[in-house]
């Protein structure tokens, strides 16, 4: 009975939900972390990377500094998923750890743009390559011609925009109908798109082995060559310009390894959760990294770097098929993008939804969100986060002077990368946190290698920060912006909120 009475009480945020049907396992976990985090990204990025860094030794470490930072942040995050194995997942760690309003913001910045901006913009590339096979969907063939809102701004209906929105829908709709329609589409789409990668790297090191482009590329493996600079003054030529380079370029390869975190708002639904959510964080994002890397080489011993940097539109997957296979590159690259990007969002759209049931039961987000269906899944924050992302699609940026438009999206979510990464540094902060104020919490995993990889991660992710504050500033500060935006919705929520069962 002593030992009874000196043990510490339960937390409620450590307990299991019990509303939800618990239908992932190992397997199925693993496969939304790697679903969610492959997209478009990795087929594009390494363009601009190059183009920033100059020489083909830092675009793999590059690479490396992200692998490293995506592999220490999962397995920080093991430790608190195991800890508060509860939906919502990071939103509830940051309640916990720090105050509800954080956890308020972190959901806001999700709901607005981090979560419903991506699957926008992932919407539109799955489009976009639809269009290559499709020619009628186009961004230039409009069922509703730009409406101009004011100089620089537009909103419209291209096919392509339709073709878009319809994924959203469809995406929406079969999550609704319950968790295993989700997961097996899930499954399904990340087993393909997996395939399509590791097929990728099998062509490029085996039939795409370029001898010219193998010895350039080691010839100079360090040399900056063809580089742009990525300030006013600042250049990969000497020592600063590329640790500044180094810097910025993570925008571009962290955005294409992001979303790995969001098997933790699904921790609902997952088998023994404990177990299984540090473990596919561990195990998908080791994943992913790997593949990335072994892409990238593969580029390397097929493209010389200045056909990577001038690859056209970026598409340097395409330009490395091309070389191998001359005039199947396109419908080859097309196909494996459209599987990448729809699996991609159906993991984005599952995942979502749980964050504001979550929001909502705390009495900070509608409160319909935070009712099930009868098939157990949160439907009405799944139709709202849909109707959101939707409406994302619509709104055009418009260049005067060339008189091309672009999407808000895509402005909205360079914004939010510096928000992004400052939730990040404090979930991971988190961890050190509440080492301290619930020490005898219950911890069936604890972060691998505590303090030094969760002090890596906080490290390496603030040092990027402050180079974005400092040399991208106006693509920075409107992601705070955006953040605090929320600070006046989440009084109005708190003075809605009645006395009711809560969440802890």
């Amino acid at each position: 009975m002593a030992h009874e009475a000196s043990a510490p009480a339960a937390h409620p945020a450590s307990g299991l939900d019990t509303e939800f049907q618990r239908g992932l396992g190992l397997y199925d976990s693993t496969m939304l972390v790697v679903g969610a985090m492959i997209g478009s990204g990795i087929f594009i990025v390494s363009a601009n990377m190059a183009r920033g860094i100059g020489s083909a030794g830092w675009l793999l470490a590059a690479w490396v500094i992200t692998g490293v930072l995506t592999v220490a942040g999962a397995l920080s995050y093991g430790e608190l998923a195991a800890m508060m194995p509860r939906a919502g997942g990071q939103y509830v760690y940051l309640r916990e750890a720090y105050s509800p309003l954080w956890g308020f913001l972190y959901g806001w910045t999700l709901f607005t743009v981090i979560q419903t901006g991506t699957q926008a913009a992932v919407a539109i590339a799955f489009a976009r390559y639809f269009g290559v096979l499709v020619p009628w969907i186009s961004e230039q063939r409009y069922l509703v011609p730009p409406v101009h809102l004011s100089r620089g701004y537009a909103v419209s209906l291209s096919t392509t925009q339709f073709v878009g929105i319809l994924s959203i829908a469809l995406l929406t709709w079969t999550n609704s109908r319950g968790l295993r329609y989700g997961k097996i589409i899930q499954n399904l789409f990340t087993t393909a798109k997996t395939a399509g990668v590791v097929a990728l790297i099998a062509i490029g090191l085996f039939l795409g082995w370029n001898a010219d482009a193998v010895a350039a590329n080691l010839g100079h493996f360090w040399t900056a060559r063809g580089v742009e600079p990525v300030a006013p003054g600042v250049v990969a030529t000497s020592a600063f310009g590329l640790f500044i380079a180094l810097a910025v370029a993570q925008t571009g390869s962290l955005f294409s390894s992001d979303a790995w975190n969001n098997v933790t708002f699904t921790a609902g639904e997952v088998k023994d959760p404990r177990r299984n959510i540090p473990l596919s964080l561990a195990l998908g994002t080791s994943a992913v990294i790997a593949l990335y890397l072994l892409v990238n080489v593969a580029y390397l011993v097929t493209l010389p770097l200045d056909a990577i940097q001038r690859a056209p539109a970026d598409r340097v997957a395409t330009a490395m098929l091309e070389r191998v296979l001359p005039g199947l590159s396109v419908v080859a690259m097309a196909v494996t993008i459209m599987i990448s990007t729809f699996g991609c969002n159906n993991g984005l759209i599952l995942a979502g939804a749980r964050a504001y049931y979550a929001m909502a039961k705390d009495g900070l987000f509608f409160g319909a969100a935070g009712r099930l269906n009868d098939a157990r899944v949160p439907a009405v924050g799944l139709a709202l986060q849909g109707v959101w992302a939707t409406l994302l699609v619509l709104p055009r940026t418009y260049d005067p002077a060339t008189g091309t438009y672009g999407n808000v999206y895509s402005n909205l979510l360079d914004y939010v990368i510096s928000a992004n990464l400052v939730f990040y540094v404090l979930t991971i902060l988190a961890v050190f946190r509440l080492r301290a104020t619930r020490p005898d919490a219950e911890r069936p995993y604890r972060a691998f290698g505590y303090p030094l990889v969760p002090a890596l991660y906080v490290i390496g992710a603030a040092t990027i920060l402050v180079v974005l504050v400092v040399y991208r500033p106006a693509t920075t500060w409107p992601g705070f912006v955006i953040m605090f935006l929320g600070l006046p919705v989440y009084f109005f929520w708190k003075g809605r909120r009645t006395e009711g069962p809560g969440r802890g």
